[in-house]
């Protein structure tokens, strides 16, 4: 018991990209960029759109008003191609999948992923039985 007690469990510090998380936060937009894949360097390289920014904005408000500790207030959007940046950690957003809003947590991993990843917009394909006429009519033996 007493092994147990001074034994603490260590925990993997997280990285994106060989950088850790505290570097990330610090980091000027242009800094990070560069570490994104194409598609997101393209997208911040030719600017954030009024909508990204506001999202952006409500979310720093959203941090601010909670509690210690506390999870702060979710955020609705219907931005699914918004990237995740280092600054939303910690938020809660509720990403619309065309008929609800589901609630993302965002977390250290989530960075350089579109929110709409964590948000599935359709009902996957359940393979069971085959319903009426999935098959040619059953053998019926003539007695």
């Amino acid at each position: 018991m007493a092994d147990a007690a001074a034994k603490s469990r260590s925990f993997r510090k997280y990285t994106f990209r060989g950088v850790d998380l505290d570097q990330l936060l610090d980091m000027s937009s242009d800094q990070l960029v560069e570490l994104f894949h194409a598609r997101a360097r393209r997208r911040f390289q030719r600017g954030l759109k009024r909508k990204p920014l506001a999202l952006i904005k409500k979310l720093r408000k959203a941090k601010k008003e909670a509690e210690h500790g506390e999870k702060p207030e979710a955020v609705r959007t219907h931005l699914r191609n918004m990237i995740v940046v280092p600054e939303m950690i910690g938020s809660v957003i509720g990403v619309y999948n065309g008929k609800t809003f589901n609630q993302v947590e965002i977390k250290p991993e989530m960075v350089g992923y579109y929110l709409a990843e964590f948000s599935i917009s359709y009902k996957p394909c359940r393979h069971g039985r085959p319903g009426l006429g999935g098959t040619a009519g059953r053998f019926i033996p003539l007695r």
